[in-house]
């Protein structure tokens, strides 16, 4: 690493063959479901693919194609999983228990486990002195869920940010204000790799920071597969805090790397959504994305 460039680790064979989505047109397609969401929110779920689609100002047959590209569904069944009542559907029959959720994740080539070479965690002096010494590679990129700013070290992602709610600024500002001491340079060809491995089912190696408690919530996050959700009085038991619910709901939300650390399968018990720190449609996109896939892989449905 003589220009101190971190080295991505390659991708293995399955992986790069899997990265076949443009991922431009992945952000254009969450783009148009963004736009569906709300007209679902204001509409109800009763809506008729040709209302629908013509809110949104496509004809039927587009509008079919760019959902079916996107997510493996049709916008009929892809209407159900956004609506709010699939919340309380998952926490019904797709709650997991943690202590069962490590076996669960690892079938399938599309389980989150199989996303990580390596899982490393600062230790408590490096998390005191806020990254100093250290220099991050930061880049915008396209995801199926909107553009995302990505931030990684030598040993791996330490970020990744949403900005179809907050906007640019504000989520540059929060990533690289948990790294208050690091050097964060625009390199987006340093960590390219690993971001398109985060989003198509690749492998990627995350190096986060955080204090020890969260450290413990975000570990119990990385148990949940995907299509599951569990709750925060939940992930406070199987750490062994079942008091500490409220510290581990403001723990998921400083999770610093979405998606691969799912904070997104965090719910409340009461079958609401929680909060989402990158805005709670992102979060809906997110389980809705999950929800239809592991609907395909597995043959189930929705209630």
């Amino acid at each position: 690493m003589p220009d101190g460039r971190p080295t991505p680790t390659p991708l293995p064979a399955d992986a790069a063959q899997q990265q076949t989505a443009d991922p431009a047109l992945s952000a254009y397609h969450y783009g148009v479901m963004r736009r569906a969401l709300d007209i679902i929110d204001a509409g109800g779920p009763g809506l008729t693919l040709d209302d629908l689609s013509a809110q949104i100002g496509m004809s039927p047959a587009h509008f079919q194609r760019v959902f079916s590209q996107w997510v493996g569904v049709s916008p009929k069944r892809y209407q159900q999983y956004l609506t709010l009542d699939q919340a309380r559907y998952l926490l019904r029959d797709r709650c997991t228990t943690l202590e069962t959720a490590s076996e669960l994740g690892l079938s399938g080539g599309g389980r989150l486990h199989d996303l990580f070479l390596r899982w490393e965690a600062m230790t408590p002096g490096d998390y005191a002195a806020g990254g100093a010494g250290l220099t991050l590679h930061a880049g915008w990129f396209d995801s199926p869920f909107g553009e995302v700013l990505a931030l990684g070290s030598d040993r791996g992602l330490c970020g990744l940010g949403f900005s179809a709610e907050a906007g640019r600024g504000a989520t540059r500002a929060d990533l690289c204000g948990r790294w208050p001491a690091a050097r964060v340079v625009d390199d987006p060809d340093a960590i390219a790799p690993w971001v398109e491995a985060a989003f198509s089912g690749g492998r990627a190696p995350l190096h986060a920071i955080g204090a020890p408690f969260q450290i413990k919530v975000w570990e119990a996050l990385m148990a949940i597969p995907s299509g599951h959700v569990t709750t925060y009085g939940t992930i406070a038991e199987a750490i062994g805090a079942p008091k500490a619910v409220r510290a581990v709901g403001t723990a998921v939300g400083r999770n610093p790397i979405s998606w691969l650390i799912p904070c997104h399968r965090a719910m409340r018990k009461s079958g609401g959504l929680g909060g989402y720190h990158w805005g709670l449609p992102v979060k809906r996109a997110m389980l809705a994305w999950e929800s239809a896939r592991f609907e395909a892989e597995t043959g189930a449905d929705i209630a």
